[in-house]
């Protein structure tokens, strides 16, 4: 999962969130350089991915356009995923998607000290830009991949992927309902469980 799912899946925690959010930056298993629950979002995110990489459900999406980006796909998937839960944002949370993410952005820059180099390069860029609510519309994610395949320095041809997108969205939006329902039963059981450890 992307950002957004990330974000969702910690619930009203704010530190369980940064956590979740940074974890793809952070190496190793040592994670004692972070406030306990940072440590435990990072965790759960990595939780979360092998739950997400090994589903029957997200191999289906993904078999929708592995032809023409192979392991690329995988990312694609992802941002895929996060543009439905974008777009049907209401679904799943009380608080309106900007309104949410301005308030995380605020967050993170609480917690900037702990946020790993890569984070704190990028921060400005996304604040101004708004990455994650840019996610709700379809321009915005052919936007997101566009900047996708410029980091992968054109090698993936992410910015071709918004075509795949519209070619297969009713597809993949039922994809991804009948998955996310299952993810979120499962982080609420991760993150009982952490808490009662």
């Amino acid at each position: 999962m992307n950002y957004l799912a990330h974000l969702l899946l910690s619930g009203n925690d704010t530190e369980l969130r940064i956590g979740n959010f940074i974890a793809d930056s952070v190496r190793g298993k040592n994670l004692k350089r972070f406030p306990e629950r940072v440590a435990q979002g990072i965790m759960v995110h990595r939780m979360i991915d092998t739950f997400t990489d090994t589903h029957s459900i997200v191999r289906e999406s993904k078999d929708l356009i592995r032809t023409n980006y192979g392991l690329w796909s995988s990312v694609i998937v992802d941002l895929y995923y996060d543009h439905f839960l974008a777009a049907n944002w209401s679904n799943y949370h009380d608080t309106e998607l900007e309104e949410y993410t301005l308030d995380f952005y605020a967050d993170l820059k609480e917690y900037w000290e702990i946020l790993p180099p890569r984070i704190q390069r990028f921060y400005p860029i996304m604040v101004e830009h708004n990455w994650i609510y840019s996610y709700r519309t379809v321009q915005g994610m052919k936007h997101i991949l566009y900047q996708m395949n410029q980091r992968t320095k054109g090698k993936s041809n992410m910015q071709l992927a918004g075509v795949e997108l519209i070619e297969n969205y009713d597809a993949l939006q039922k994809q991804f309902t009948a998955f996310f329902e299952e993810l979120q039963t499962y982080s609420k059981n991760i993150i009982h469980q952490l808490d009662l450890d």
